[in-house]
């Protein structure tokens, strides 16, 4: 039985592999929109809304009533999963290297396995999976102090990154427990929709306005809705699919090939080169996530299940 589970999962595995190169290479096109003028914000409104919009096309509306707590859970997913990960994210992206903010984001199954302990009695920690936050933690800082303490842009981009990673946390709890009672699809729609509708105060205070000559450039529209469709509408639906069959920790652990993706075509496409003292961090980082991850133990089953 066992053997048989393992072969059906495999496409599961396969996946969640394909979703973590698709969001690897994404820091690329949001680079590229950033090159070309759009602001963090603008360019987070646009793919989600894309991917919203989306959804409503291919899937029949329906209005649900949820209750006041779980709409509050879709809230903290649309904002910590959507406007406030994408929008800080976006913002390191614009401020420091693409493989630095694929590295220092790759930490959120640490934050997020440091979160469940707190909030759950079914996730633990152990004392080697402190350990590896601590490694990765002195990785991040080796990291954002790769050049000197010189308080600039990057190392503000840095920070961002590892907010970016933080919230990602928040996002996952919410997620853990909203996957107990709706559909993924259901899910997804909602993180939309109010992942959007929090970025829009945001996007009113930047007072910016929509430069038609840049959107109607091949490369601006092309990665916008490569963002929309494929990073946002298909990647956060089969996520959450490939979480719900192999888990969210078995999933997680292809985060860690995220930023060897990313440094591998930040390198190719835009020549970028960082120092020796970075790619130690790097180096601990992953040497951190693995260790708190592999010796992570596992989860103490539910009573309902």
């Amino acid at each position: 039985m066992g053997q048989i589970n393992k072969h059906s999962d495999f496409w599961y595995h396969v996946a969640a592999f394909a979703m973590i190169l698709v969001w690897g290479i994404s820091f690329l096109n949001t680079r590229v929109l950033l090159d070309a003028g759009m602001t963090p914000t603008e360019i987070f409104v646009a793919r989600f809304t894309i991917a919203y919009l989306s959804l409503l096309v291919i899937c029949r509306f329906k209005v649900r009533y949820t209750g006041w707590r779980d709409e509050l859970l879709f809230v903290v997913c649309g904002v910590a999963g959507g406007s406030a990960y994408f929008i800080a994210e976006n913002t390191a992206l614009k401020l420091t290297l693409i493989s630095d903010v694929a590295v220092l984001v790759s930490t959120a199954p640490l934050t997020t396995a440091l979160m469940g302990a707190i909030f759950y009695r079914d996730e633990r920690i152990t004392w080697l999976t402190c350990l590896g936050m601590v490694i990765a933690f002195v990785g991040s800082v080796m990291l954002a102090l790769k050049d000197g303490l010189v308080w600039g842009d990057s190392i503000l981009g840095d920070l961002l990154a590892l907010l970016a990673a933080f919230v990602w946390a928040f996002y996952s709890m919410a997620l853990k427990r909203l996957n107990r009672t709706y559909t993924t699809l259901f899910i997804t729609r909602k993180l939309f929709f109010y992942g959007v509708l929090s970025a829009l105060p945001l996007l009113a205070m930047e007072d910016s306005q929509v430069n038609w000559a840049t959107l109607k450039q091949p490369e601006v529209w092309g990665n916008l809705l490569y963002l929309g469709l494929i990073c946002s509408m298909a990647a956060y639906f089969i996520w959450g699919i490939t979480v719900k069959r192999i888990g969210a920790v078995r999933a997680s652990n292809y985060f860690y090939l995220s930023p060897i993706i990313s440094m591998i075509a930040a390198a190719i496409w835009f020549g970028e080169r960082t120092t020796v003292l970075a790619y130690i961090g790097c180096v601990l980082i992953l040497a951190g996530v693995i260790i708190a991850e592999k010796f992570k133990r596992k989860p103490v089953p539910e009573p309902n299940q």
